[in-house]
């Protein structure tokens, strides 16, 4: 079991993500406001003893700001999808991504929109690290579980519950669960920055906008659907 879904309720009026005019699309944060966004989780999520769920979101500011993934593609995002590059500590979290690349550079596979196209993207160093860091917390996170690690990349951090029954963390996290710590890091955040700078929104869909309008992330190169994920689209 995970974390419920459902649709996010709207902004209080007057609150920092509510929109003057129309509803949806929501404005934009600036290209700054978003590069403070990812330097500030990712230097808390690699401070010692950092909270899992703040290494969780920095990865997935890290993913984002690199190429330009949507919520529903990071969370189709599985460990054998990332090649963290030739570092020996993470040679044996190694995926299918082949090819050369810059020193500490990575890829990662992913699949985009509901077509789910495949594309191989590159990841700068800073990402690489914050992922191999995340690699270990995941482990970890999962040591209670029965079995094998999941292969999902993004796992729930906290103890869970579901009609009455409490579910360990280290499960595959949803939608809503992405939604829920967003806006808990923007809450602390806001709380503790309110007196000296704007408040964050409460849709990280506001942040992810403004590397894709920049053009930060990197495009990627668009590969044929792996020999697996054809067999299962065959329905053989």
């Amino acid at each position: 079991m995970t974390q419920s879904t459902g649709e996010t309720p709207d902004p209080e009026p007057g609150g920092p993500a509510a929109a003057p005019v129309a509803r949806y699309p929501r404005p934009t944060v600036t290209l700054d406001e978003a590069e403070w966004v990812w330097r500030e989780l990712s230097v808390e999520a690699m401070r010692p003893g950092g909270k899992p769920e703040v290494v969780r979101l920095a990865v997935i500011a890290g993913l984002t700001r690199a190429t330009g993934a949507r919520y529903g593609d990071l969370l189709r995002v599985r460990a054998e999808d990332l090649d963290l590059g030739p570092d020996p500590d993470a040679a044996a979290r190694r995926g299918r991504v082949g090819g050369t690349r810059d020193a500490g550079e990575g890829r990662v596979l992913l699949r985009h929109g509901k077509h789910r196209t495949l594309r191989e993207h590159r990841l700068p160093p800073e990402v690489v690290l914050l992922l191999r860091h995340w690699m270990v917390v995941r482990e970890e996170l999962a040591a209670e579980l029965e079995g094998s690690v999941p292969r999902a990349l993004l796992l729930t951090v906290h103890h869970t519950h579901d009609h009455g029954t409490t579910v360990a963390s280290g499960l595959p996290i949803t939608r809503q669960g992405l939604v829920l710590s967003w806006r808990r890091f923007v809450h602390r955040t806001n709380a503790r920055y309110g007196a000296v700078r704007a408040p964050l929104p409460t849709r990280f869909e506001q942040v992810r906008r403004a590397w894709v309008d920049a053009g930060v992330p990197d495009l990627g190169r668009e590969l044929a659907p792996l020999a697996d994920e054809a067999e299962a689209s065959s329905g053989k």
